[in-house]
């Protein structure tokens, strides 16, 4: 197969005659059979072709509003007055076609780009511009309910693969004029869509700015998802952390612009991402905001509480099995031993061996079809789990151990951070083996120091626990209520730092 050739400077200007014109666009497109080209001949012997592309555009909205107005202007008797119109393409989109997004293009790029969009194409003979018409008409995903992110108490809509219909969702929320909207077309094969969105009286300029020049630097054949765009523009990528928020919900992008963040919005994926991203930000959901304050503050500590079983309990058993004994007592220690009796591995093969089983089973219940994905998962954990202690293969605790820690990761609610730490658990599970205690607390010192040195689009990824403000730990391990959360966190530099008026409250 060829490469796709893009269009030079010379060859991208229309010719003035349409047989020219769509002979051109038949042959770029290679004499594709859903090109349909209607040629007519209106008033004053006026020749034009409407072309568009059949699957992408509405046929009954150009039956309707552009075949039937240009049909009836061919049975009227009056003439083109030159003097009140520049043109009899601007006579057109100014008194006869009916639809609402009409615009003048010029160039084979541009008119290539709005076709494979959806709009029908208008030429006339003896000029070289074109209109564009508006009729896209996609067969798209209706609103639904959040998959992967889902909730017991807020709204139940989620984005789709259409950007337009999640701009409207976000606006349908923020009803003021400052949200401000600006979309970019990014990878030279896919001409994929890129949204900006932000509150203007709120979001740092330095922040937008840097979010406009990280996407103009991006330079590829195709952007098919928002991991594309997270890639490029996040800080750092040697890390296993997530600098770049995902969500595929509405109001949790809407939280984020409300506080001075940025959306950026991909067509064709339902998942927005959010910049800037600290890490409380994935320990954090959209329902903490809707319960009441001590309701999210309980539920919050048990998240970061799970966050710990995850990334330590695992090399804490393997380090206190095999190294430091005496922690245990005694009752406890001579249970354990008369479990490990007969088992060939040590613990850390153990717990090896049943984290990397565990990993396979989650995978492939993900990947499986979904009427047989999760009893296979389950009816698999719990058959091999028993028939490998039966064996003597591996210890009931070391189920125990994995089971918890399993469970404690589905707790985490962004799957970005769960992956991540299920990743460092392995690592700290392998010093745990060779140095016992002192290794997990290196492990830990290490991790630390990383989680300090990141930054999201200049801000320290630990904030604001390091550096430490005191003023913003309203809303970050605990949440107080909302009456008194009057000022936005200050970890960025926001034009208005006031979310609520006081002086009206009684």
């Amino acid at each position: 197969m060829g490469s796709i050739q893009p269009i030079s400077k010379t060859q991208d200007s229309l010719d003035i005659d349409l047989d020219i014109n769509i002979q051109t666009v038949q042959n770029a497109l290679g004499s594709s059979p859903d090109l349909i080209v209607r040629k007519m001949v209106l008033i004053n012997e006026w020749r034009i072709a409407l072309i568009y592309m059949n699957g992408l555009t509405d046929v009954d909205m150009i039956q309707s509003e552009i075949l039937g107005s240009l049909i009836d202007l061919k049975k009227m008797k009056s003439e083109f007055d030159p003097s009140h119109h520049d043109s009899p393409l601007a006579y057109l989109s100014e008194n006869i076609l009916s639809v609402g997004d009409i615009g003048t293009i010029h160039g084979l790029s541009s008119i290539f780009t709005n076709l494979l969009s959806g709009d029908a194409i208008l030429f006339m003979n003896g000029y070289s511009d074109g209109l564009r018409i508006g009729v896209t008409g996609r067969k798209e995903r209706n609103v639904s309910e959040p998959a992967s992110q889902p909730s017991v108490r807020g709204p139940m809509d989620a984005f789709t693969e259409n950007i337009k219909t999640n701009i409207s969702l976000i606006r349908r929320r923020i009803k003021d004029p400052q949200l401000w909207l600006e979309v970019h077309e990014i990878g030279k094969v896919t001409k994929t869509s890129v949204a900006i969105m932000h509150l203007n009286q709120v979001a740092d300029d330095h922040i937008i700015q840097e979010v406009r020049r990280r996407l103009a630097e991006i330079d590829i054949d195709g952007i098919l998802e928002s991991g594309y765009i997270e890639e490029f523009i996040q800080d750092r990528t040697l890390t296993p952390f997530p600098t770049v928020y995902n969500s595929e919900r509405p109001d949790t992008i809407v939280a984020g612009l409300l506080e001075g963040r940025v959306a950026i919005l991909i067509d064709g994926t339902p998942f927005v991402l959010l910049v800037p991203a600290l890490f409380v930000h994935f320990m954090q959901t959209s329902e903490d905001y809707y319960q009441r304050a001590d309701i999210s503050t309980l539920v919050r500590v048990i998240r970061y509480m799970s966050f710990i079983i995850v990334l330590i309990v695992p090399s804490m058993y393997i380090a206190i099995t095999t190294y430091h004994q005496e922690m245990l007592p005694t009752n406890l220690l001579l249970n354990l031993a008369s479990q490990r009796e007969g088992v060939p591995f040590p613990a850390f093969i153990e717990a090896l061996l049943m984290e990397i089983i565990y990993e396979i089973l989650r995978e492939a219940g993900i990947r499986m079809p979904r009427t047989v994905g999760q009893a296979v998962s389950i009816v698999g954990t719990l058959v091999i789990g028993q028939s490998a202690v039966e064996a003597g293969i591996i210890s009931a605790a070391v189920v125990i151990i994995v089971s918890i820690t399993a469970i404690s990761s589905y707790v985490i609610p962004a799957n970005a951070m769960s992956i991540s730490v299920r990743m460092i658990r392995f690592v700290l599970m392998g010093l745990a083996a060779s140095f016992g205690l002192f290794g997990i607390l290196s492990g830990i010192i290490i991790l630390a120091l990383h989680l300090n040195t990141l930054r999201s689009f200049g801000i320290p990824y630990m904030s604001p626990l390091a550096p430490f403000e005191l003023k913003d730990q309203k809303d970050t391990l605990f949440r107080i209520a909302w009456p008194r959360m009057i000022t936005r966190p200050s970890l960025f530099k926001q034009k208005d730092k006031v979310r609520q008026n006081v002086s009206k409250r009684k």
